[in-house]
């Protein structure tokens, strides 16, 4: 395999919805995830565990058999205990509103989302749709039914 080969990117078209969107962007070569920035006009303060749907001011179209995750920030988590609520959001490929971010204090002080802050990030990946095939038994496994904690600490 020719690693530094470079894979031809997927075209995704992108709407903005406001003058204070920040399109999505990797900050650096190798990051997986684009950062997504608040597209408000003033300052959010949002309280100790409160929650914000907040606005990221575009909307995508991507293609078939792909959808977007919408992640919490790593230094936005563990600075400030602030993360993204129903992590990874999904936006599917048929969705065509804004994308936004809804966001959730876990810390214990008020945190402040200013406008055009980076306050998460989004993942774009390829996806399946299944058809299911009923089955009087599965194969067997070693693990078999085994779960939550089944394998220890």
């Amino acid at each position: 395999m020719d690693y530094d080969r470079p894979v031809p990117p997927l075209i995704v078209s992108i709407q903005r919805l406001s003058p204070n969107a920040t399109l999505p962007a990797y900050a650096t070569p190798g990051a997986a995830g684009m950062d997504l920035a608040a597209a408000i006009d003033d300052p959010v303060v949002l309280e100790p565990g409160r929650t914000a749907l907040v606005p990221c001011g575009f909307a995508i179209a991507l293609p078939h058999g792909f959808e977007a995750q919408v992640r919490p920030r790593s230094g936005l988590a563990a600075k400030h205990g602030v993360t993204v609520l129903n992590a990874p959001g999904t936006i599917d490929c048929d969705y065509r509103g804004e994308v936004k971010a809804i966001l959730i204090n876990h810390g214990s002080e008020p945190f402040t989302i200013a406008p055009g802050m980076r306050v998460a990030q989004m993942v774009v990946a390829a996806v399946e749709q299944v058809v299911w095939a009923p089955a009087d038994t599965l194969p067997d496994t070693v693990r078999a039914d085994g779960g939550f904690g089944h394998t220890g600490h």
